[in-house]
């Protein structure tokens, strides 16, 4: 998908460069603009993740969970997307890629070549991050993330060469995703005891350019990496339910349950995007 977008951004290029180049040698690029993009984007795979137990409930998490003869209950392992089995021998299919559409206002001033300038933005989409855990039962424990939408307050500094601009462009980021937790295990109860929606902060760099089509119209394509960060971590408590007393998540001393979460505070993203802005 990432080359079928940046082939169809060459194509609008060439097709229309001849003639935008003659008409517009040298645009002014000082001025507000208003635009829409749109692309693929996908996540960073963290292979090393793994699930964090605490066992005797005190916050701290790094405990292991142990069967009743004292083996790791979780010694088949972790692996980055969602399981094809309830066993580790099965995998995991990796995150798919997902889609975003954003809009975004921006302001550029021009000093010869050199342009410089902000734009806000306000991007949607549907980009997964997951993490699965396995039992020797087996059973397989899924956390997967959910990205929902990402503002962004960016910089510019661009170089302008005929109808084009050349930009690098980098800035502060608000995101909002949703948590959820799914497996296998049919048996005991889980119980998340934190909310399932969060608000990340974080930071976005990236470039592109930008070509001037007509006066005012312009087409755009550029590549933008996201990091966010993960302040309050998405727990959630193994309990008892219908499980025997020698289940793993609840062997003493505690027979509460064992709260669980991901290990990864970090939810990355590469977006590869092509869109168009008008300029006032």
């Amino acid at each position: 998908m990432k080359h079928v977008l940046a082939a169809g951004a060459a194509i609008v290029l060439t097709s229309t460069g001849a003639g935008s180049a003659a008409a517009q040698s040298n645009p002014d690029w000082t001025g507000f603009s208003f635009g829409i993009v749109g692309g693929v984007l996908s996540t960073d795979d963290d292979e090393d993740e793994v699930l964090l137990f605490d066992r005797n409930l005190d916050g701290t998490f790094g405990e292991t969970v142990t069967t009743v003869p004292g083996a790791n209950a979780f010694s088949p392992g972790f692996c980055g997307g969602s399981p094809n089995g309830t066993s580790a021998g099965g995998g995991c299919d990796d995150d798919k890629e997902g889609v975003e559409a954003a809009i975004r206002l921006g302001y550029d001033y021009q000093w010869g070549a050199i342009v410089v300038g902000a734009v806000g933005e306000f991007a949607g989409s549907n980009a997964e991050d997951s993490v699965t855990g396995f039992t020797t039962t087996p059973a397989s424990y899924t956390f997967k993330r959910h990205l929902q939408s990402v503002a962004a307050l960016r910089l510019r500094l661009g170089y302008a060469v005929g109808p084009a601009l050349i930009y690098g462009t980098g800035g502060v980021a608000r995101g909002k995703i949703d948590n959820r937790f799914f497996s296998s295990n049919g048996v005991n109860q889980f119980t998340t005891t934190s909310d399932d929606e969060q608000d990340l902060d974080g930071w976005q760099a990236g470039g592109g350019l930008e070509y001037r089509l007509t006066p005012r119209l312009s087409v755009i394509g550029e590549y933008i990496y996201t990091s966010l960060d993960v302040e309050d971590d998405f727990v959630v408590r193994f309990g008892r339910g219908a499980a025997p007393a020698t289940n793993p998540f609840i062997l003493p001393p505690n027979t509460t349950g064992t709260d669980t979460m991901r290990s990864s505070d970090e939810f990355n993203t590469h977006s590869f995007r092509i869109g168009m802005a008008y300029r006032f």
